[in-house]
């Protein structure tokens, strides 16, 4: 027969090993884990709405929830078309959209709307700045943010 006796500390050390992985486990599941560049929350609730885009003013509305004021006046409304095969130059600016959770290659060959607003709320810059949306079938497929000058910025349409 084999006996083996615990002392009253050696229960108490492991009751509060116990207690300590079971906060850490818990911390683990509930904690936010945010990105590499401490924006925001990976896998946060941010939803943006990319449908229904008809009029202006539902344009307007889709660049709001990124919090971009726009002119009221469209600068350029342009049917575009997708090239079927992309260049370097279109393959950087797909790669700018992919980072934004778009894809514009599943729109190749296709014809779509490019829609141009003046930018009157971007923070840190003088020069002109633009926003551009593609739409497609009431969809917004597509967009970046940039400068005017030749030497300037562009990004996607959430903001820095």
């Amino acid at each position: 027969m084999f006996i083996y006796s615990m002392h009253a500390n050696t229960i108490k050390f492991f009751a509060v090993i116990c207690l300590a992985l079971t906060a850490l486990i818990t911390l683990i599941a509930f904690a936010p884990a945010y990105s590499t560049d401490g924006s925001a929350p990976v896998g946060a609730a941010v939803s943006y709405n990319y449908e229904k885009i008809k009029s202006n003013e539902d344009r307007i509305n889709f660049l709001k929830q990124f919090g971009w004021e726009v002119e009221a006046q469209v600068i350029e409304e342009k049917q575009v078309k997708i090239p079927a095969e992309f260049d370097k130059i279109f393959l950087e600016y797909n790669e700018i959209q992919r980072r934004q959770g778009l894809d514009l290659s599943a729109y190749k060959k296709k014809s779509v709307m490019r829609y141009t607003y003046a930018v009157k709320n971007y923070p840190d810059y003088d020069g002109e700045v633009l926003v551009n949306i593609l739409v497609y079938k009431n969809t917004v497929i597509g967009g970046d943010v940039c400068s005017a000058d030749v030497s300037g910025f562009v990004h996607g349409l959430e903001r820095k």
